[in-house]
């Protein structure tokens, strides 16, 4: 993986994708991608292939460093409503735009039109919104009480191992809260 200073770090891109109600994770990888961009197909496929008694995926909420036309058009292709933030939003936004509904969307809109006015709305506000209640404590969970920051073992097969493991930890913890 590229460093800030030039140089390279042996490293990897560790993903997981959260079910927002149960808030375990259901999906994971381990990648050389220092770019998300490229990892929201692979997730889209391992959700794919869970099976169908689980439920169906519906919607899939991402941060803007998964942001591409690329990854609108797949999650729409699979059948899955993207939500994707398209850049940062900015903070302290006066009331009045908070919770102003966008115009009515062109009949003509692409997907990524599509996506963005449904980000603008409040009810897409609400569902992206989800984001940080679910993707966010997972993997702060994973790092600061669970104590995971980094690999221990060699190798990309190694590495894809052990955040399997992780996350399957992760997962039994979860599991053992949610049956109190």
């Amino acid at each position: 993986m590229p460093t800030s200073g030039g140089g390279f770090e042996q490293a990897f891109n560790a993903q997981a994708g959260v079910d927002t109600i149960s808030k375990l994770i259901v999906s994971a990888h381990v990648t050389q991608h220092a770019n998300d961009k490229q990892e929201l197909k692979p997730t889209l496929e391992n959700l794919a292939a869970l099976p169908e008694e689980l439920g169906i995926i519906t919607e899939m909420i991402a941060d803007s460093g998964y942001f591409s036309e690329t990854n609108v058009t797949a999650c729409e292709d699979k059948g899955v409503t993207p939500y994707i933030a398209v850049d940062r939003q900015e903070h302290n936004q006066p009331l009045w735009e908070r919770f102003k509904e966008p115009e009515p969307l062109p009949d003509d809109a692409d997907s990524v039109t599509r996506m963005k006015h449904r980000l603008r709305t409040m009810a897409g506000k609400a569902v992206y919104a989800q984001r940080k209640v679910t993707s966010e404590p997972v993997f702060g969970i994973i790092k600061a009480v669970m104590g995971f920051r980094s690999f221990l073992l060699r190798g990309f097969e190694a590495a894809k191992g052990e955040w399997n493991l992780v996350c399957m930890a992760f997962n039994i913890k979860r599991l053992h809260a949610l049956t109190r």
